[in-house]
């Protein structure tokens, strides 16, 4: 039996978003899972492997949405084009060269080493179109000990042709050979469907994806409403949808039963949108530092709370610039308040909490019960040392929590456990 109790000053939010906090208590795991918060060491548990971390702050491991890996040698550049032309000039060039399996292990072994020494526990990833690199990356994040989806990526139509698949035929046929000898292959990395996002994939890929899907059981993820004038090709190219999530869901590929899935972005999600999104139990993964850098605008993160939406953070490597979630946390609650000075008054700006529960608990479920520090949820967490933050006030937990998140560094980890399981930050 694999028990450990470690002592600090402990973070984590309830289901109803609201910030718990623990101090000078002990978390308790055993064998992978939480057994809860302890304000003293419960008597059975003095045999178990004890660390106490004093002062330091411990919360859950994030789960970071959306992130492409095969952007990360790029980012910080191209920050003032919009969407689609930084698409073009930007990442479909550099997508284009994991062809060469030597270039790729370069470029994701930086984004790999960065990720396992972030404060992200989870996450769900694109890499591109190449089969070979892409189970280089999973090969590479399944020896790290994180829980990671990663996706081999879809796109046969209206893309250049240096990075365009060959035929929607061939597409499907790598995807599922992929699929098939991949899905059971790893311990913490597992496959899951990528369509680029519709534009780039035409009907005949969508309909073996989807039959892919129903045959493997495999998750899904994708963009949606990320961009006005995409929303509007979308409606060009599937004149037989009233919206754009239906462009997914006719091909069974929009959530339901046995097909969990992320869409990132929904910006502009219409209300039949948001309530098929409902319906489908499909995740919205909000990327506000991308949203912000390529200009397609500021998601209504409030509105989507309010429905009871699943609704987690990403980072959206290249379009953010970096991997921290503490950044998607604060930016989300920038835009929210620019959303709500500038465009609706009645959306309310989101506080550092409850951004705080899309990147641990929101976010997490989509990995199953991760992201809280409460019993039967799986131990996922983080020991950050903030003293260098250093402030001649006496803070309050609630205000020291907060300065953490606007100015953390993601060099000051001390500890990082997935699933019980240490995280090697060397």
């Amino acid at each position: 039996m694999n028990r450990f109790a470690w002592k600090g000053q402990i973070y984590h939010t309830n289901e109803k978003r609201e910030l718990k906090i623990f101090e000078n208590s002990w978390v308790l795991c055993e064998n992978g899972i939480c057994k809860g918060v302890f304000g003293e060491l419960p008597e059975d548990w003095k045999d178990a492997e004890l660390t106490d971390f004093g002062d330091k702050i411990i919360i859950p491991g994030f789960s970071d949405l959306h992130v492409h890996a095969a952007q990360y040698s790029y980012i910080g550049t191209g920050m003032d084009e919009e969407l689609l032309g930084w698409l073009e000039k930007y990442a479909f060039p550099e997508e284009a060269a994991f062809f060469d399996l030597e270039y790729a292990k370069k470029a994701y072994s930086c984004f790999v080493r960065d990720l396992r020494k972030s404060a992200t526990t989870r996450a769900s990833i694109f890499a591109s179109k190449h089969v070979p690199a892409t189970e280089l990356l999973m090969e590479m994040l399944d020896k790290t000990g994180l829980k990671t989806y990663v996706g081999k990526v879809n796109m046969d139509r209206n893309c250049p042709d240096y990075i365009r698949e060959e035929s929607a035929e061939i597409s499907g046929n790598d995807t599922e050979k992929w699929v098939s000898e991949t899905i059971d292959k790893f311990e913490n990395t597992k496959p899951i469907l990528t369509p680029r996002f519709t534009p780039t994939c035409s009907d005949e890929v969508m309909a073996k994806l989807g039959e892919i899907q129903k045959k493997y059981g495999v998750a899904m993820q994708s963009h949606l409403s990320e961009n006005q004038g995409e929303i509007a090709w979308v409606k060009e190219l599937c004149p037989d949808t009233e919206f754009y999530g239906e462009a997914y869901d006719k091909f069974g590929l929009f959530g339901g039963e046995n097909c969990p899935t992320i869409m990132a972005h929904c910006v502009y999600s219409s209300d039949e949108e948001l309530e098929l999104i409902e319906k489908r139990g499909v995740w919205i993964c909000l990327c506000p530092q991308s949203n912000m850098n390529v200009a397609t605008g500021i998601a209504p993160a409030r509105k989507y709370l309010e429905k009871g939406l699943k609704i987690g953070l990403g980072s959206d490597l290249a379009g953010g610039s970096t991997l921290s979630i503490f950044r998607a946390i604060t930016d989300s609650v920038v835009a929210s308040k620019l959303r709500w000075r500038l465009v609706d008054q009645n959306l309310k700006p989101l506080s550092v909490a409850e951004a705080f529960y899309m990147a641990t608990r929101g976010g997490g479920s989509f990995f199953g019960k991760t992201g809280a520090f409460e019993e039967g949820f799986e131990m996922d967490a983080v020991v950050i040392d903030d003293s260098a933050l250093y402030t001649p006030k006496k803070l309050s937990m609630h205000d020291r929590f907060e300065r953490l998140c606007y100015l953390y560094t993601d060099s000051k980890i001390v500890a990082k456990c997935v699933a019980g399981k240490m995280i090697n930050l060397e």
